[in-house]
């Protein structure tokens, strides 16, 4: 079935772009092969006159093109193959740019990577005011960089800092935001779009209406208008770049290489720009990004449970125990989902402080013109607060966030179960009291879940959803369908003493404080695991969290696994000082009156008894330390059954603690590495640390079966 249908309304040809059975629009080489029969047989009406201008649009009621058929990257076997697929679609895409007539891009929905390369191509863009048109080119958050055009026309057509920061972030735009930079020309209503876009290509193509001309500015023609302002620029975006990627995400260096190009011979240009694609989609980086691209897309469809399972409930409203710093951050979420929500707390007081918590979030939110301020107003109108749960009856997900202490947890299911309908859902919000023991205070604990929100809520992507032996599969699917409304990525996870990604989390951080009592040197520590990959250092993230948190976590998992998972003593005598961290500004970094951090506060050393003198560990053995604990306790993980499939616990520990993408997770670096190799360096270190590091049973296994974690 073909995915282009050819439509006449007088002289302009409309071309409407819908691949058969896929939710969206996307290149492959079959398509761009269509694409360019469709188009020559266009030309050919052009040249005998019946033809005088074409509009390009979907005929998906949501997306204009999401970019490349991503399944076709893995079939590349050497770069050579990549870089002939870059070429054949230059070729295309430069047709369309050089063709007889006016050919003007329909855009509404997501205009993604080719998509928007293809945009680029038409000598007219007109794009839809809605929040569903975004317009990006993401390619480097898989490794790889623009490979139809996109390095060399973006520059021309939006400057070269504007194209750079969209081309090296891959972040989205809104509609709005590319008519300002120059991206698209016009803003129309999505119903006016078609009628918008033909009349505009009839009028561009009789000469009635004449292109924009992009206009630079001063300190654009200063930075961008000659040799000397576009090297500053280049150079200045290298700089930036190499910091943030550490050495770790080669494409960004590509994609400065191939931008660079673009301002020399036209052809030299192009060709460097599918050779480095071809060369950047053989590094294992990219292999890694696109492998968490199809876990994630796989994690979209997974319903939680195995087999057949009752359909999720509606869940229209929800009702949020505990106004503090994690259920205002869930009711804000929640807000910004369209979803109304009722607050419980025990005080006005109380109540006022999580409302103002949660305009917080929002205004930041319309601060950055993320939402529009009619937004604002409706989404921050959809909660509201009760001290007597009024409101609550009809409710069908109540969210509990109040203190961590299972009793207090009990004290709200007894006095909140009996006011809510029989199909009614308690979620707790805990991050590490087993979800069994508080389901152990309602009467119905089949509809007892957790649901272990990351902190900062609204900013962390993350939702683990902790299942129990007893857990209706209702309750399970409503809550998957529940995260995902509200925009979390969501796995699911089997009941455990940390569930799944504090627990992994737990031996990492204990093995930076044993370095720290070793007299290794704060900075050292974290440096080594930011050049590793991690966004932040351990001892930054002990800080961000407090340490009157990791004290109460460690005592869990101490008590739980006994001496492995024991925390050091050095970091309970930090506690034991009255030190939590950025939270009262006094940690293991020094910070201002506003909490901003300075530096490291060296007199904690004393406090770790530790000389003044810092011991000298090389990175690689820091990386090693922290890096294996984690990916060993993983391996535990999966072989006590805590999470279902490796996938979701590479998923869990990039999202959740920002485990370095480019390496896949924890699972994925066994089979990159390979389990024999893992289970030797885990030897060796156990014989230096006894205990800490004896390779779980599973991890043997596999050394000695040669098996891969991934069975695929």
């Amino acid at each position: 079935m073909s995915a282009f249908k050819v439509e006449r309304d007088g002289g302009v040809a409309i071309v409407t772009f819908d691949m058969p059975g896929e939710p969206v629009n996307k290149f492959s080489k079959s398509v761009i092969a269509e694409f360019d029969a469709v188009m020559e047989g266009i030309e050919r009406e052009v040249t005998v006159g019946n033809v005088g201008a074409i509009v390009i649009i979907s005929g998906k009621p949501d997306s204009f093109i999401a970019g490349a058929d991503i399944d076709e990257f893995l079939t590349f076997n050497t770069a050579a193959m990549a870089r002939a697929a870059s070429a054949e679609g230059q070729v295309r895409f430069a047709a369309l740019e050089r063709t007889r007539t006016q050919v003007v891009a329909a855009i509404h929905g997501a205009c993604m990577g080719g998509g928007l390369e293809l945009a680029l191509a038409c000598q007219y863009r007109i794009a839809t005011e809605h929040s569903k048109t975004i317009l990006a080119l993401p390619e480097t958050q898989l490794g790889l960089i623009p490979g139809l055009g996109g390095t060399q026309r973006l520059p021309r057509q939006v400057g070269l800092q504007t194209a750079l920061d969209m081309i090296l972030t891959g972040k989205n735009l809104r509609a709005k935001k590319a008519l300002q930079i120059g991206l698209v020309e016009e803003l129309v209503h999505p119903a006016l779009l078609r009628a918008v876009a033909i009349q505009r290509a009839r009028e561009l193509a009789t000469g009635a209406r004449s292109h924009p001309v992009r206009r630079a500015g001063l300190m654009g023609a200063l930075l961008e208008g000659n040799p000397i302002g576009r090297s500053i620029v280049l150079r200045q975006a290298r700089a930036m770049s190499e910091k943030r990627a550490r050495g770790n995400y080669p494409a960004l260096g590509a994609a400065i290489e191939a931008v660079a190009a673009g301002y020399g011979p036209h052809h030299e240009g192009y060709a460097l720009e599918s050779r480095l694609f071809g060369e950047m989609a053989m590094t294992p980086v990219s292999r890694q990004l696109i492998n968490i691209f199809f876990a994630t897309t796989a994690l979209k469809k997974d319903r939680g449970v195995t087999g057949d399972a009752p359909p999720a409930l509606p869940v229209p409203r929800v009702a949020v125990l505990g106004t503090g710093f994690m259920g205002a951050g869930i009711a804000a979420v929640s807000a910004q989902a369209g979803l109304p929500v009722r607050f419980k707390d025990v005080s006005h007081e109380q109540i006022g402080r999580g409302l103002a918590a949660v305009r917080d979030v929002l205004k930041e939110r319309l601060r950055r013109r993320q939402i529009t301020r009619q937004q604002y107003d409706d989404q921050f109108s959809l909660v509201s607060g009760t001290t007597e749960y009024t409101g609550f009856a009809n409710v069908p997900l109540v969210v509990e966030a109040v203190f961590e202490d299972v009793a207090v947890k009990h004290k709200v299911l007894r006095e909140v179960e009996p006011l809510l309908r029989p199909d009614a859902i308690l979620a707790t919000n805990t991050s590490t009291i087993p979800i069994v023991d508080v389901a152990r205070g309602a009467t119905r604990p089949e509809r007892v879940i957790g649901m272990h929100f990351f902190s900062p809520v609204h900013k962390m992507p993350l939702l683990e959803i902790i299942v129990t032996p007893q857990t209706a599969p209702q309750v399970i699917t409503t809550a998957v369908a529940f995260g995902r409304s509200i925009g979390k990525t969501v796995i699911v996870v089997n009941d455990s003493p940390g569930f799944f990604v504090n627990r992994i989390l737990a031996p990492y951080m204990n093995e930076a404080g044993r370095l720290l009592e070793e007299g290794v040197a704060i900075d050292a520590i974290d440096d080594a695991m930011l050049d590793w990959g991690f966004p932040v250092g351990p001892i930054t993230l002990l800080d961000e969290v407090g340490l009157d948190i990791a004290g109460k976590s460690g005592a869990i998992f101490a008590a739980a696994f006994g001496d492995r998972l024991k925390p050091s003593e050095a970091m309970a005598r930090v506690l034991a000082s009255g030190r939590l961290g950025r939270k009262n500004k006094s940690g293991f970094f020094r910070y201002d009156a506003r909490g901003k951090r300075l530096g490291v506060d060296s007199s904690v050393y004393a406090l770790l008894g530790t000389s003044r003198t810092r011991a000298r560990v090389r990175a690689e053995a820091i990386q090693e330390r922290l890096s294996l604990a984690m990916i060993n306790e993983a391996m535990r993980c999966l072989e006590e059954g805590v999470v279902r499939q490796p996938r979701d616990g590479d998923i869990g520990a990039i999202f959740g603690i920002g485990f370095p993408p480019f390496r896949g997770g924890p699972f994925r670096v066994v089979d990159a590495v390979g389990a024999a190799q893992v289970v030797n360096r885990l030897k060796v270190l156990n014989g230096l640390h006894p205990g800490r590091f004896e390779p779980c049973a599973m991890l043997a296994q596999l050394a000695a079966t040669g098996k891969p974690v991934y069975k695929s």
